[in-house]
């Protein structure tokens, strides 16, 4: 029986930056627009404007009674929780 082999990586580029602080974990810098918090907004704020056909029909034929239109009439709907 033959020994394995084993192959290494080479080590990563060591960056030309100050060593990091006590307390910090060594991590990657995180970017504020890409964030865990920013990703799962954006994917509520895209669920949220997903609803049934029937519901997306009745918004709109009340947007038009009251003169709005069916983006304005939804977003009062998210943003106060009523109806109008």
């Amino acid at each position: 029986m033959r020994p394995r082999r084993r192959f290494r990586l080479p080590p990563p580029p060591v960056p030309d930056l100050p060593p990091p602080r006590l307390g910090h974990n060594g991590g990657p810098p995180l970017d504020p627009e890409e964030s865990w918090r920013g990703y799962v907004w954006r994917k509520k704020a895209k669920q949220a404007w997903k609803v049934p056909r029937e519901i997306a029909l009745r918004r709109l034929a009340r947007a038009e009674e009251i003169g709005m239109s069916y983006r304005e009439y939804t977003l009062e709907i998210m943003e106060r929780g009523r109806y109008l």
